[in-house]
């Protein structure tokens, strides 16, 4: 087969890469808009699971991902001047240069065809191939071309936020919320190599103004964001990437669902698909499943289309409930204030439970040993939850009424 896959990211590549392994006779070819050592973002996160899946899948590029990964032990929570709350549990971080230099080396020493400074933007720039793979990301120029055909529905969300860099080691991955004079306003901070993390601010858009954020260029806005969290930088700045060219990395995240994923020999993946909200840590690992689960659907022959089809009702079945998860963790952020005078050891477990996956008999029980909120406030958490849990199954699908995710309750972070 001849196959095309627009976007130079971590899921193209990938899908490149498996492709080329499995057959060398497939013609592959991966198209990326930037220039070569041009990517906006830091460090990405993941899991030991991912890790097990890349070594299945391609055990050199496992391999390379793995001695370049920085290991964060623990989870760390800190809110204003409270003791902070620590966490077990580990977790990766890689800088997200490093992993695509990693994919390109394997993909070229595999024979993919990688050009970049090519932009792919109108019909007439599409290239000839059997099948098309638009992962050019969240605004995806592939997609739009047929956006009614693939029946895409973009939701802006509420917050604010922006990804910078700091030259501040988080060893933990961090959660720090600090109140200013505007409201709170809160991080997700983690390392991901020997030097350098990965610091996302977060605040609701009422607290963005009122801080001057909507007039302030990047590195005014960088300076303003270190003061707040100086207690937590030990004195290292922190980066945006845009401030180079006068500008400033805020934005608000869109949520991107599509009805249909393929149209003709053409077909959606990672975030030109999908995408899920920051707060669960999971777009690098989805979008690099999604490249797994399309290599597979392929690789199995038949018809290319059934072959598609596959690949779209396996992903969708998988991706449900981190969908789900996904809205919930972003609701309760744009909720967060409503939570900021619980004790620290209470607010962290409604931070562990913002998913909807924390049991709420062993919650119950916590606050009611340790001296927790009022009935009226448990019955109204109780009574949000169970709204919140008829709105996400309605509106993804999932586990019935009573059956519970069985992931561990105590993971605070991603």
């Amino acid at each position: 087969m001849r196959i095309a896959c627009v976007g130079g990211g971590p899921s193209g590549l990938y899908l490149a890469i498996l492709l080329k392994a499995r057959d060398p006779d497939h013609d592959v070819q991966v198209f990326e808009r930037n220039p070569r050592g041009v990517t906006y973002g830091w460090g990405v996160v993941f899991w030991d699971d991912l890790l097990e899946q890349l070594e299945a899948g391609d055990p050199p590029t496992a391999g390379e991902i793995r001695a370049s990964s920085y290991r964060w032990n623990g989870q760390l929570l800190a809110v204003e001047e409270t003791d902070p709350v620590h966490v077990g549990g580990h977790g990766y971080g890689i800088g997200r240069q490093r992993l695509l230099d990693i994919l390109v080396e394997r993909a070229r020493g595999l024979g993919v065809q990688v050009e970049f400074d090519r932009a792919i933007e109108r019909p007439d720039d599409l290239p000839v191939a059997d099948l098309i793979v638009a992962c050019d990301g969240v605004n995806s120029p592939v997609r739009q071309l047929h956006a009614e055909r693939f029946g895409t529905d973009v939701v802006v969300g509420r917050n604010k936020y922006i990804w910078l860099g700091t030259s501040r080691v988080f060893e933990a991955f961090t959660f720090a919320f600090v109140q200013t004079r505007a409201g709170w306003i809160w991080c997700h901070a983690y390392g991901f190599d020997e030097g350098t993390s990965t610091f996302i601010a977060e605040c609701t858009p009422e607290t963005w103004a009122g801080l001057g954020f909507d007039e302030l260029d990047g590195r005014d806005g960088c300076d303003l964001l270190a003061r707040i969290f100086a207690a937590h930088l030990d004195g290292e700045p922190l980066i945006d990437q845009r401030a180079e060219s006068g500008g400033t990395g805020w934005m608000s995240f869109r949520r991107v669902t599509n009805r249909r994923w393929d149209h003709g020999n053409v077909v959606l993946m990672g975030d030109a698909a999908h995408t899920t909200h920051f707060a669960i840590g999971s777009g690098t690992k989805l979008a690099i499943q999604d490249a797994m689960a399309l290599a597979a659907a392929i690789a199995a022959g038949g018809d290319l289309g059934a072959a598609l089809e596959r690949y779209e009702h396996t992903r969708k079945a998988a991706l449900a409930p981190l969908q789900q998860a996904a809205k919930a963790s972003s609701e309760w952020f744009e909720r967060m204030p409503e939570y900021a005078d619980l004790p620290a050891k209470q607010f962290s477990y409604a931070l562990s439970n913002r998913r909807g996956e924390y049991p709420l008999w062993r919650y119950l029980l916590h606050v009611s040993t340790q001296g927790g909120p009022p009935r009226a406030m448990l019955r109204r958490a109780l009574t949000l939850r169970r709204r919140r849990r008829a709105r996400l199954r309605s509106e993804f699908g999932g586990p019935a009424e009573g059956q519970q995710n069985r992931r561990d309750p105590a993971h605070v972070g991603g």
